[in-house]
Order: structure tokens, then C-alpha cells, then sequence
């Protein structure tokens, strides 16, 4: 429980508030260290020439990239992977403009989860995001590195947090950023940090646009084109003219596997005989088959304590955060290696849900203990792990993984059916030259995080040096 006084004048500034939960908050104690900043302070709102949340309107939802625009909500402006999201219609979306987010941008969270923020790179830019997010679009008088990096320190998020409200969702008001204060630190050190930030929303392009040729050229090499919707079941919305996926097995065929239509899918067989030369899933994995972490006791403990776990909700987030829980039972002999490749195991089966997809381990996974929801593999000698992640990653290999889930509301691949999905086998050469693709866009976005994090590490030290 916590306690303390207040005095009647410092209820002025927040609008009379009475609430204990705002000013017993941590953001009242960052108040009084910005406050004693050697810089001179200003409201954000001087440094920003709009500080917004876009249109609020009925969302229609499209299938088709040619129909749709892609629509980001306030969790996926924190991915990594900013395409495999919902598609808004262009036709029945009114105010596209004022929806459409900017290179450069601030992104801030408003409701449910709060305060978490995001520097649009080009990968955000032209896309549209919800209501649920609050653009900050800087002008020339801060840098614009040096406006988000402050905001996503953890000073910055005890101040946004800090003016929460709501019964049963909480949110933020852009007029609430607008009056945060940010000091306005020397030039050569606003410089400094947003050299860092640009840099890392260099290299997320970069790598972006890396495994995006990774997965055009595998395609190429096995002489596969896009999958269109009628080439799949999904579970969603429909158009009209969709045919209903019906069709007859012989007995023969039926096993104690499953008995589920989903499974047997003849949209999915018919997209599997378009391989050419392929071999199995577990014909490319050491020992045949995939593994987990295993279950263990999840007892949350502070932040400087125990052991990070992560988990499918974190690990496809740009900066990985996860929780530290106590080491107390946890078996850590079962750390995840650079190269491994892991697939959400356990979610629901909506089109823009990361249930089925999948993770390449790089510099920030290794050593690192993720949750017995992933499905974890590594490969043989002769299937470089690259490859097998951007197959995986392509549309073929998400559907064919999607194919064989189970269950009602939380769904789970059966392993057997996982095991025997088909990997085209191409020429050593290509498949090489894709795998050095995946590594390579996988360290540039491990460059970037490091990048970021040294950006945010300078403004908290830097607030911190005030009250010593």
C-alpha cells in the first residue's frame, strides 16, 4: 500500500484530480527530478507541430492487398514485422489521410496497454493505424530522435502513465502529451541520440526489405507465385462470392489423426502440389523432430531480480521486454542458440494473430528463456536454419502450418500433421545465399535494438545524473 500527503495547490495542474492512483504515482516523483533539470524545459506540444490521434471510424476489413490498405493497432506499431496485419478497405474507409501515419512520427499507445511507444520508420509510414494510437509529429525545434527517446525512457512512460483514466479502459488524451514537459538538452546531445535512433530505424528497413528478398527469391527458385485467398480456408471474414470449401475423402484415407475438414483441406493440397522436389519438415530437423522449453513455476519477481522469460505476446515485439520471474524450478540448461527457428504454438486462428508464425533466434534470443508455448527446431547441417525461416515466413508456409492446428478457442499444431509439412529443396547455392539474407537482416535488427537501447540509456542516465 502506499501513502502520502499532498498539498491543495498541486491538484491544480491536473484538473482538480482526487484520485490517490495519479498522485501517488511514479510519474509525480520524475515531475520533481525534470523539474530540477539544468536545461530549460518546454511542454512538448512547443516541439511538435501536431500532436493527434487520427479518425475514428467503422473499419471494413479486406482480404486482398489490392483492396486494402494495411491497418496497424496500438500492439502492432511495437512489431517487428509490420505486414502481416489486417487490411482496411480503401473503398468504405473514410479519412484515410488523417489515418495514415508519417517516417519520423512518434507513436505512443493510448488505451488498454499505455504508453509504449514507437519511431515510425518507412515501414510505418503510408499505413494506417487506429485511434488507439496518438501521433506526435515533431517540428524542427527538438530532434526528432531526441522526442521519442525521451518519451520511451522510463521517465518518459511514468510521465504518460501517469495520466491515465477510465472506470474499465484506461486511456491517454493527446492534450495530456502535449503538456508533458521535455527538457531541451544541449544540441551536440540531442544530436548524439537521435543519430542513434535514426540509425536503428535505418537498419529495421534495411532489414525488412532483406528477408523480404530472402523470401521473393525462395519463391522464385521453387517457382511458386503468391497465394490468393481462394487458395486457402481460413477462419474470418468472407466475400459473397466465395466458394464453400466442400469436398469428399475416400475412408482409406481417414486415420485416427484427425478427422477435422480444416486438416484435410483440399485448398491446402492443392497448394502443396505445386512443390516441386521437397522433402518433410522433420526429414530437416536434427533427430526428426521438434522440441520445447517445458513448463515450469512463473513466479513474477522485480525487475532486478530472477530470470527474463519470454513469451508469445513479447517476442515479436521490436525491443523484446518480456518478465522476470524466479529462478526457483526453472530448469535453464534449455536456453534457446542462435540459428534456432520457433513457431507460436499455442493462440487463435484470426488472420492478423501471430499463432502459427515464426521466429528467427538472433543476437537478442540467445541464452534467452522463452515459454513452452514455442515450438522450438533446429536443422540439420544441410538445410541451413535461414532457409527454413523464410519458408516458414512465406504465405505457403504459414497456411500449411495454420492447416494442421486443433482445439476450440486456444488452438495447437498436431505435431504429427507439423512434422510432415513440405519444404522445397533448391539448389545449395541459392539456399545459401538465402540463409546469409535471413542472418544478416536478423544482426541488423539486433544492431538496431542496441542502437535504441543506448539512445534511451543516455536520456535516463542523463535525468538520473540530475538528482546526485
Amino acid at each position: 500500500m502506499k501513502t502520502g500527503y499532498i498539498h491543495r495547490k498541486s491538484m491544480n495542474p491536473c484538473g482538480l484530480r482526487f484520485d490517490s492512483s495519479y498522485h501517488l504515482s511514479d510519474g509525480v516523483a520524475v515531475k520533481r527530478v525534470i523539474a530540477s533539470s539544468p536545461y530549460p524545459l518546454m511542454p512538448i506540444e512547443k516541439a511538435a507541430d501536431r500532436i493527434f490521434i487520427g479518425g475514428r471510424a467503422r473499419r471494413v476489413y479486406v482480404k486482398d492487398r489490392e483492396h486494402g490498405i494495411p491497418f496497424l493497432s496500438s500492439s502492432d506499431i511495437l512489431q517487428a514485422d509490420l505486414e502481416a496485419v489486417k487490411l482496411a478497405s480503401k473503398k468504405y474507409t473514410p479519412n484515410v489521410e488523417d489515418m495514415k501515419l508519417q517516417k519520423g512520427w512518434t507513436l505512443i499507445t493510448r488505451s488498454g496497454t499505455i504508453g509504449n511507444c514507437a519511431f515510425a520508420n518507412a515501414k510505418h509510414a503510408q499505413k494506417l493505424a487506429s485511434e488507439h494510437v496518438i501521433r506526435l509529429v515533431p517540428n524542427n525545434i527538438l530532434r526528432e530522435g531526441y522526442i521519442y527517446a525521451y518519451l520511451a525512457s522510463k521517465q518518459g512512460y511514468s510521465l504518460l502513465t501517469q495520466g491515465t483514466f477510465g472506470a474499465v479502459i484506461q486511456h491517454i488524451e493527446p492534450a495530456y502529451v502535449a503538456s508533458l514537459p521535455i527538457p531541451v538538452a544541449p544540441e551536440s546531445f540531442q544530436q548524439e541520440v537521435d543519430d542513434l535512433i535514426q540509425e536503428s530505424a535505418r537498419l529495421r528497413e534495411e532489414a525488412a526489405d532483406m528477408l523480404s528478398m530472402a523470401k521473393i527469391l525462395l519463391k522464385r527458385k521453387a517457382n511458386l507465385k503468391d497465394l490468393t485467398p481462394d487458395d486457402y480456408d481460413y477462419y474470418g471474414p468472407r466475400t459473397a462470392n466465395r466458394k464453400v470449401s466442400c469436398f469428399s475423402i475416400s475412408r482409406k484415407n481417414i486415420t485416427t489423426t484427425t478427422i477435422n475438414a480444416f486438416n484435410l483441406s483440399e485448398r491446402i493440397k492443392n497448394a502443396k502440389s505445386k512443390l516441386n522436389s521437397v522433402v518433410s519438415l522433420k526429414e530437416t530437423l536434427i533427430s526428426q523432430t521438434v522440441f520445447s522449453t517445458g513448463s515450469f513455476p512463473r513466479v513474477e519477481v522485480s525487475n532486478d531480480k530472477g530470470i527474463m522469460l519470454i513469451n508469445q505476446s513479447d517476442i515479436f515485439d521490436t525491443l523484446i521486454k518480456g518478465k522476470r520471474i524466479s529462478r526457483r524450478n526453472v530448469k535453464i540448461d534449455n536456453l534457446v542458440n542462435y540459428g534456432e527457428v520457433l513457431i507460436a504454438g499455442v493462440g487463435t486462428l484470426g488472420d492478423s494473430e501471430k499463432f502459427c508464425h515464426v521466429i528467427y533466434a538472433n543476437e537478442d534470443l540467445v541464452g534467452q528463456l522463452v515459454s513452452g508455448e514455442f515450438i522450438r527446431m533446429k536443422t540439420i547441417q544441410d538445410i541451413p536454419s535461414g532457409y527454413l525461416f523464410a519458408w516458414l515466413d512465406t504465405d505457403f508456409g504459414f497456411r500449411f502450418i495454420r492447416n494442421t492446428q486443433a482445439g476450440t478457442k486456444l488452438c495447437r499444431p498436431i505435431p504429427k500433421l507439423l512434422l510432415e509439412i513440405p519444404v522445397p529443396i533448391i539448389d545449395k547455392e541459392s539456399m545459401l545465399e538465402i540463409d546469409k539474407l535471413v542472418r544478416e537482416a536478423h544482426t541488423k535488427r539486433y544492431q538496431a535494438n542496441c542502437n535504441e537501447r543506448q539512445a534511451i540509456s543516455m536520456i535516463e542516465q542523463e535525468i538520473e545524473s540530475w538528482t546526485k
